[in-house]
């Protein structure tokens, strides 16, 4: 279909205009509503930036996008911090729970659904250098998150010269995981020297097993040197027991900015805050093409094929919106906007963001 066509037979809708179509895929029905591909499962979203959840059906191609996206990250960053590729990346990663909608399909978070995916096993076990982490999968996709959290911890702190870089999805997640390491050092230090998993705390055989192969054996040095700096005031924590580490790659933007100062103070100042991709449960959507910039000046660059971008101009959209007795902008009229294109996009003009994913998603 040509742009015009398109532009023409697909209206610009909100969630709520497709919601009974969602509900009729999610409650068994396999007709090509939205899409012509069998939907896969749904991811339902986070919330963090609207406030509410929702259902978004997807496609397996999609995984196929998110993969690319992930596989251009460290080109980029090897731009400004070379040889990253020697080393490995300390991140906490974790995995939420799952339901099944009446279809039988699977309906999970957006990152639950890679981490589980045949994409993240083939990228782990090819060594990408992308997720070459120092958390065996099996932590990962622990549904407990206090023993895939310690379990995570523990190879990490073993692992600790080899860490270049560390970081969480979300700062408020690695707020968290920094946290739980203040509060649990001592069991921590003692499952170091003995080369142990202690059974209490980590009760998935699974995930002891994995574990057990990463701790090797006592390392009474590791604990000697980790309970001094953690009897230590915690300012500077990160440099200082991973002293080999370039970087902390978390969200900080948006509501997240509100954790920059305590990261700041975990990192002593001396790390930077790399903002390195921008993703939603819609689809993914592009790159920080100079991630050693402030927190406050990170722009993406939008990857094209992730899906179709249009922009609404933000003028036109609150002048509508006035014009509307009620103050808000009429679903129905949605498609009497003109949006812009990609190529069209004007410096120094305020857009919102639409996008029609390739699982039907507008």
């Amino acid at each position: 279909v040509d742009k015009a066509s398109f532009k023409k037979l697909i209206p610009v809708v909100t969630y709520e205009d497709v919601k009974p179509d969602i509900d009729r895929i999610a409650s068994g029905d396999t007709s090509p509503i939205l899409c012509s591909q069998p939907i896969s499962e749904f991811l339902t979203s986070s919330g963090t930036s609207a406030g509410e959840r929702k259902l978004m059906p997807t496609i397996d191609e999609e995984l196929d996008r998110k993969s690319h996206l992930y596989s251009l990250i460290m080109p980029v960053m090897n731009q400004f911090l070379p040889n990253l590729q020697n080393g490995k990346g300390m991140y906490f990663l974790f995995v939420k729970s799952e339901s099944k909608t009446p279809s039988g399909l699977p309906a999970r978070p957006v990152l639950t659904s890679y981490y589980k995916s045949r994409h993240f096993a083939r990228a782990r076990a090819a060594n990408d250098p992308y997720t070459n982490y120092t958390s065996p999968t099996e932590t990962i996709l622990c549904n407990d998150t206090h023993q895939s959290m310690y379990s995570q911890l523990l190879c990490g702190l073993v692992l600790r010269h080899e860490v270049l870089r560390v970081g969480a999805v979300f700062a408020s997640g690695f707020i968290r995981a920094i946290k739980f390491f203040e509060n649990n050092w001592t069991s921590l230090c003692k499952d170091v020297r003995n080369g142990t998993v202690d059974h209490r705390i980590v009760t998935d055989p699974v995930v002891r097993l994995a574990v057990s192969r990463v701790l090797v054996g006592p390392n009474p040095g590791l604990a000697d040197f980790l309970e001094r700096e953690c009897r230590r005031d915690d300012t500077g924590i990160i440099p200082r027991v991973w002293s080999n580490c370039k970087y902390i790659d978390v969200i900080v933007t948006g509501a997240m900015s509100q954790y920059i100062p305590a990261i700041d103070h975990y990192g002593g100042g001396s790390l930077p805050l790399v903002c390195s991709m921008y993703a939603s449960s819609e689809c993914y959507f592009g790159l920080n093409l100079n991630p050693l910039c402030n927190p406050d000046e990170v722009l993406y660059t939008l990857v094209p094929t992730m899906a179709y971008f249009e922009f609404l101009p933000v003028d036109r959209f609150v002048e509508k919106a006035d014009h509307d007795d009620d103050g808000d902008c009429d679903d129905d009229n949605y498609g009497e906007i003109k949006l812009v294109d990609l190529v069209d996009v004007k410096l120094g003009q305020e857009y919102e963001l639409v996008v029609t994913t390739y699982a039907g998603n507008n």
